[in-house]
């Protein structure tokens, strides 16, 4: 058998030597054990102090922590471990404190430095402990301004600590730089760093002043390049640079808060004043540059406008305005398109006003915007409207027929937009109202019946003109294909010319025609 290795009760405590801690900081003390089963844990300090922690047992080891560290902490802590009721064993260890957490603040009173005029400088040097060992250093550049210690001092927790100095401000002093140095050396205290330094420089606040914008490039933009504007100024402190946009309604637009505005892809609309806005805060001071971007392009959004409407009647007056944008501006002419197809010149201003309109003004015409980067052209179609006038008709055979025979009445008329008509028989009871196929009227085999007065009702949505015709049926028909056509003209004033109708039709006396009309069968239904 193989021998049992009883361990020997022990204990130590980690960390083991002499605790330096920094007050804010977390701190555990570990009590641990050996060679004890069911040891059992205490802690104190050597002057019975409060522990200023927390204490955890567990089963071979107990800790104190203490979160965060702070003054009342700097102890000798004792800890005691009884393995069952016979063997005890104790140790202890010293915890020392020190704060020196951050680097010294350094403020220059005034703020804004005047030449010849006093300036103090203030250095503070925050949460320091023990600040009897403190030492501070002011100097400007390599030169010492002034030193103090804290040896007397007899705070018994952090505190911060200031140190003042004032001198008189020279031109000689600006940019030169204000160093704060702060030391805390204590003997047998292992730390880091004992040592904290602060510079600022001596800086006098003035401005904005000289404030311009550049543009780049400098060669006049067009549309589609990226453009570059910078705000440049003299200014200490640096300077809140606003842009801003000025509208045509007197408003302004908030761009951007950087000393550079950047237009990647410009634009007509880009075109505009341009005010850089430089702040100072510290001498609440403010200066204003201002630019006149302008981008160059060809005509764009070229539109007509036309006053009444595009179809106005004859006799008003019609006005067609053209506007289009671009940069040099663009210069308006008006053509007009001819019968054989080209445009003819005709004006070169943006409105182009036609006093009374007549039929021949009707047709396209074509705004033309250009300048030395391009040229736009819109088309608009004006139409005339014209009631119907310059009626001629046909009454074919004559008006004068036999009795059997087929009477053919034409009509053409001059109108614009198209006429519609209509052929009435005043009937000594009704009205007969008989419509036209193509502008052309047939009766057949006319009767005695047929014979009177009839209308020829010829309208559009502008206005109509009625003419009349007297047919007489005598007799019976004894020659089958007379032909003595009788055209009756009605003149109106002219508009728009719609090629008259002279067509002689020769019409059989049974023959029967899709389409036509036959006013015979229409009395006889009537009556």
């Amino acid at each position: 058998f193989l021998p049992i290795v009883v361990k020997a009760f022990e204990m130590e405590i980690i960390p083991a030597n002499r605790i330096v801690a920094q007050i804010g900081e977390t701190l555990i003390l570990t009590c641990n054990t050996t060679g004890c089963a069911s040891p059992s844990f205490s802690w104190r300090t050597q002057m019975d102090n409060p522990l200023g922690g927390t204490v955890k047992n567990h089963r071979t080891y107990s800790t104190l922590t203490m979160n965060p560290v702070s003054v009342v902490n700097s102890h000798d802590y004792l800890c005691t471990v009884f393995c069952g009721e016979q063997e005890k064993k104790e140790k202890s260890i010293k915890v020392d404190l020190y704060s020196f957490p951050s680097d010294p603040i350094i403020e220059i009173r005034p703020s804004s430095l005047v030449y010849g005029e006093q300036v103090t400088v203030i250095c503070k040097i925050p949460d320091v402990y023990p600040s009897d060992h403190l030492e501070v250093i002011l100097k400007k550049e390599e030169h010492v301004l002034h030193e103090e210690n804290f040896y007397e001092d007899d705070s018994t927790n952090t505190e911060t600590k200031t140190v003042t100095y004032s001198f008189k401000y020279t031109a000689e002093d600006i940019g030169k730089e204000i160093t704060c140095v702060a030391k805390l050396p204590i003997a047998n205290m292992d730390f880091e760093p004992k040592e904290r330094v602060t510079s600022q420089k001596l800086n006098a606040n003035f401005g904005p002043q000289n404030t311009i914008i550049t543009v780049s490039p400098d060669n006049p933009p067009m549309e589609g390049d990226s453009l570059n504007l910078t705000c440049v100024t003299e200014s200490n402190p640096s300077p809140q640079i606003v842009w801003r946009k000025h509208l045509a309604d007197e408003s302004f637009w908030h761009l951007t808060e950087n000393n550079v505005l950047s237009i990647p892809y410009a634009r007509f609309n880009d075109s505009g004043l341009y005010i850089c806005e430089v702040i100072n805060l510290v001498t609440n001071k403010t200066e204003i540059a201002t630019v006149d971007i302008v981008i160059q392009d060809g005509p764009k959004n070229t539109m007509i406008s036309v006053i009444p409407a595009t179809a106005v009647k004859e006799g008003e007056t019609v006005t067609m305005k053209c506007t289009s944008s671009g940069n040099p501006a663009p210069v308006i002419s008006w053509k007009k398109k001819k019968a054989t197809g080209e445009y003819e010149k005709i004006f070169k201003d943006e409105t182009l006003t036609i006093q009374s309109v007549k039929s021949q003004d009707l047709g396209l015409y074509a705004c033309e915007a250009y300048n030395q980067f391009g040229k736009e052209e819109k088309v608009v179609n004006l139409l005339v409207q014209v009631p119907p006038q310059n009626i001629t008709v046909l009454v074919y055979p004559s008006e004068n027929v036999k009795e059997g025979e087929n009477v053919t009445i034409t009509c053409s008329t001059y109108s614009n937009p198209p006429s519609q008509m209509v052929l009435k028989k005043v009937h000594q009871e009704k009205e007969i109202i008989l419509p036209s196929v193509n502008g052309t009227f047939i009766l057949y085999n006319v009767t005695k019946n047929d014979t009177g007065r009839y209308l020829l009702d010829v309208f559009n949505e502008v206005g109509n003109n009625i003419k009349g015709i007297e047919i007489a049926v005598v007799g019976r028909l004894e020659k089958p294909d007379q032909m003595i056509p009788l055209i009756i003209a009605f003149s109106c004033v002219a508009a728009i010319a719609v090629p008259v109708v002279a067509i002689l039709i020769y019409v059989s006396r049974k023959a029967k025609i899709n389409g036509s009309y036959s006013l015979v069968k229409a009395l006889r239904l009537k009556v």
